[in-house]
């Protein structure tokens, strides 16, 4: 029978599922960053402009919601990204509160001018990693992360 010592202890860093998930989004980033800096974006941009490529014209909620950020954060990002013309935003007419933001010409550009590196990028990660690996960790990541609500 394990001591209360035992018990309490914590798993070793190297089994720590928030400093294993740090790891490898740093892994994964790392490369991506540059590229990035190439395109003069930074990473919670090329997410939204990402969304909105993906999405069309949606609301920022939704925005917030699958891009991984904070309103207050998104709300930046949109002013920026909108002074660069990488997207319009407007009222949306059935809601006045709602916002309803839209990828521009420029947005698609830029991400269809960014895309072949981002590919050759996961390539090389799953080249690394493993295609099969990468599929089954992608799927156990959205699982993990699945609302039950949805």
């Amino acid at each position: 029978m394990p001591s209360n010592g035992d018990q309490n202890k914590m798993h070793a860093t190297s089994r720590s599922l928030p400093i294993a998930l740090l790891r490898a989004r740093e892994k994964v980033m790392a490369p991506i960053r540059q590229m990035l800096h190439d395109a003069g974006v930074t990473e919670q941009q090329w997410r939204v402009l990402r969304v909105l490529e993906e999405e069309g014209a949606v609301d920022a909620t939704e925005i917030a919601r699958s891009a991984c950020l904070l309103m207050p954060s998104l709300t930046r990002i949109l002013q920026h990204l909108e002074g660069e013309g990488l997207c319009t935003r407007r009222s949306d007419p059935k809601d006045r509160r709602r916002m309803i933001v839209e990828i521009t010409r420029s947005g698609k550009s830029l991400i269809r001018d960014n895309g072949p590196v981002a590919k050759e990028i996961f390539a090389r990660l799953e080249d690394e990693f493993g295609a099969d690996k990468m599929d089954q960790l992608l799927d156990l990541l959205n699982e993990l992360v699945k609302d039950p609500a949805r």
